[in-house]
């Protein structure tokens, strides 16, 4: 037996099994290196020990991470306006670059006229987008959910400005629809809680609320249930002004940290998202606060004479009837919890917190839970000029993007690390040079993100030695299974002066997500083996979905990677190989759960399949490959609404977009459909519906970040997914399988 990175023992000749359809990759038509049968894997590196970062610890202890040193916070990083001079400066070279003949592949014969061209127009723009650091970073554009409550937060702490809010109003006003209402996605039904909380952010604003706008929208909120019929979140925000009662809110009570994490609905059975969220809101639910409210919103209950219409219990055998009347005994131990355990859950609760602050300030990179952590840390008696509190408002600011007509849009997040690794793989596949100074400086700059420490991720691998990535500029505490495949599979496809450091880097990687494998064979994006039923059952979680389970994108990603890697025959490639098959929908397709939807989950799986060594003819590849051209628009291109995550027939429908047409296109190109009619198709949708200066448009959300509930523009996408799609039909699959379309000669 031998002893996995996880710690988990494996057979000594488990490396020779083979999963029924999936052939080891040979070296005929491979890049060298993809040989049958992985190869003895080298000694992982020790991680670097680099300035503003702290070296690895032999193990985590929860729930404290002490000594934590992240990155040193980047002036100015994060912000879309603040560099635009520098960056100005830097894109004459940049752009010569782009444009000299030798940094770009010569196109192969008999390609379909207009696509090199579209390819190269495409690259000089991405080009132009990169940052002097070598980053690249677009705009996270999710719903005006995050705008009222940053106006809402910035009330409640009494720093609301003029400026600010009239900015946060415009961009409010701005994503109102005609009926009144507010949707959480481009062209959208309406959303009952994002209506209330902007027609509230709008009252801060001066609306009046007999404003036509206004009326239109409160009249529809009490038509659809008012204030009483809207998400736990939404009526929160409200309670800390008195506009809803504390006691018509499920109990969160703090003692919940000192759970252990082998005990059922502990901090850990959350996903990371969630449980940065819980935590703070912890504190919230018991100390429940209230501000004076600015004015009554009387006008959006469905009847003011009772706001608190009665609501009937669940049968007491269902999950749902069960948690409810759980949540009234701790309604009730409320009144009788010891004082001195409360308060002793309050203190660790916050020290739980503030040792989860980064360097830049926020919580995790995300503005949901930094706005509570703020909150709760406030409310246990932080002041507003405290480093910790400073550090917190201060990276907030770096959510807002201030658009030209003076609109302020608050993102959710921020991609630049997720942005980037696409953008590099994008022009590599392109054909731009491997050792292009841009592509240098991107792997630079990836190289530097690299997370060297242990987090919330070690509670559940604790024996695991860290290397991976996460999503944003600042958050060591949670690096993601997802970044880290593709940032090694961008980092693969560069040339570097210094190949021992990317080689270093890149088994530090591998090795983590190796170790980050769940029971089942698949990958999750932050957690492994985070897949308690019952956190969703809760009555507090109602905004979205609150675990990580593994996903068939995500475990696609990591597929991908390790074939890339030589490790298509190890046993844990082939347990994840052997789950995405028995994931297939009887459609051909898969779900897609970090991308929209079906088309997302499919662009993903097959390419990872393929390189893993299964033929073009594999069933399962045909069956994606009819479903395919089955849900293709009549204009060529591919779209999936959002609402297919919840009602199925939506699956593959919707207006095509720039980022989904990609994405079948990279399904179908992997699978040697090059020369069919739907790539044929697709390829001219592409071509034919970029602008001049090689941009696309896309205002549909193609992105998710919990499926129906959160739904994501990111604006990158629009570029990265179409050069990458069209970089492929030039020069083939990067790792082109047998019988593929091969790279022109000489191109190999």
């Amino acid at each position: 037996m031998t002893a996995t990175t996880d710690g988990s023992a494996e057979s000594a000749g488990a490396g020779s099994e083979s999963t029924p359809g999936v052939v080891p990759p040979g070296p005929a038509g491979r890049t060298a290196g993809l040989a049958a049968g992985p190869p003895a894997p080298p000694p992982v590196p020790p991680a670097p020990t680099r300035p503003g970062r702290a070296g690895p610890r032999a193990e985590y202890a929860p729930p404290g991470v002490p000594g934590r040193l992240g990155r040193l916070s980047r002036p100015g990083a994060g912000r879309t306006t603040a560099r635009d001079a520098v960056r100005d400066a830097a894109r004459d070279t940049t752009r010569d670059a782009a444009r000299t003949a030798a940094d770009l592949r010569r196109p192969p014969d008999g390609i379909r006229p207009g696509v090199y061209e579209a390819a190269a127009r495409a690259t000089r723009n991405l080009l132009e987008r990169q940052d002097p650091e070598g980053w690249w970073k677009g705009d996270l554009e999710t719903n005006v959910t995050m705008d009222a409550e940053d106006l809402l937060l910035r009330q409640f702490l009494g720093i609301r400005d003029e400026a600010t809010t009239r900015a946060a109003a415009l961009f409010i006003r701005g994503e109102q629809r005609e009926d009144g209402t507010w949707a959480t996605f481009h062209g959208g039904p309406p959303e009952l809680s994002a209506t209330i909380e902007a027609y509230v952010a709008l009252r801060l604003a001066g609306d009046a609320p007999d404003a036509p706008h206004m009326s239109r929208a409160s009249a529809w909120i009490r038509a659809h249930g008012g204030i009483a019929a809207s998400r736990v979140f939404t009526r929160i925000w409200l309670a800390l002004f008195g506009w809803w009662n504390w006691d018509h809110l499920p109990e969160l009570p703090p003692e919940l940290v000192f759970l252990p994490p082998w005990v059922p609905l502990n901090i850990y059975d959350f996903g990371c998202w969630a449980r940065q969220t819980i935590v703070p809101l912890t504190v919230v639910s018991a100390l429940r606060p209230v501000r004076p409210a600015p004015f009554a919103l009387d006008e959006l209950h469905a009847d003011a004479r009772t706001p608190y219409p009665a609501r009937r219990l669940a049968p007491l055998t269902s999950w749902d009837g069960a948690f409810q009347r759980m949540d009234k005994a701790l309604h009730v131990y409320r009144r009788f919890a010891p004082r001195r355990l409360r308060k002793a859950a309050m203190a660790s609760a916050g020290r739980w917190i503030v040792e989860r602050q980064e360097n830049d300030g926020c919580w995790g990179g995300i503005q949901p839970p930094a706005v509570y952590s703020v909150i709760a840390l406030h409310l246990l008696g932080y002041d507003l000029g405290h480093p910790v509190m400073r550090a917190g408002l201060e990276s907030l600011e770096r959510f807002a993007v201030w658009r030209a007509d003076g609109a302020r849009m608050i993102e959710a997040c921020q991609s630049p690390v997720w942005d980037t690794c696409l953008a590099a793989i994008a022009l590599a596949d392109a054909g731009l040079r491997p050792d292009h100074p841009a592509l240098v400086k991107a792997a630079d700059w990836m190289l530097g993100e690299e997370i060297v420490r242990t987090g919330d991720w070690a509670v559940r691998r604790p024996g695991l030695a860290p290397g991976g990535w996460a999503f944003e500029f600042h958050n060591d505490t949670y690096p993601d299974i997802d970044d880290t495949a593709e940032v090694v599979l961008a980092l693969r496809r560069i040339k570097h002066p210094d190949p021992a450091r990317i080689e270093g880097a890149i088994a530090r990687g591998v090795s983590w997500n190796l170790g980050m494998q769940s029971r089942n064979g698949a990958w999750g994006a932050f957690d492994a083996d985070n897949t308690s039923p019952l956190p969703n059952k809760l009555p507090f979680c109602d905004f979205g979905e609150v675990i990580d389970p593994p996903s068939a994108d995500v475990t696609a990603h990591v597929v991908e990677m390790l074939a890339f890697e030589g490790r298509a025959s190890d046993a844990r490639t082939r347990r994840g190989i052997a789950w995405l098959l028995a994931e297939q929908e009887p459609s051909g397709g898969w779900f897609g759960r970090w991308g929209t939807n079906y088309v997302y989950g499919t662009g993903s799986v097959v390419p990872a399949l393929v390189a893993a060594g299964m033929a073009p003819g594999h069933p399962a590849i045909r069956r994606a490959v009819r479903w395919l051209e089955s849900v293709q628009n009549d204009d060529g291109g591919w779209g999936e609404d959002q609402r297919s995550y919840k009602d199925p027939s939506w699956a593959g429908k919707g207006a095509s977009t720039p980022s989904q047409t990609a994405w079948a296109l990279m399904a179908l190109l992997s699978a040697g459909e090059r020369e069919g009619k739907a790539v044929e198709r697709g390829v001219a949708h592409l071509v034919e519906t970029q602008k001049e200066d090689g941009t696309w448009d896309e205002p549909y959300f193609t992105g998710t970040g919990f499926p129906w509930d959160f739904s994501i523009n990111y604006h990158l996408y629009r570029q990265v997914f179409p050069l990458t799609a069209l970089g492929r039909y030039l020069y083939g699959e990067p790792f082109a399988p047998t019988g593929a379309h091969p790279a022109p000669a000489g191109e190999a």
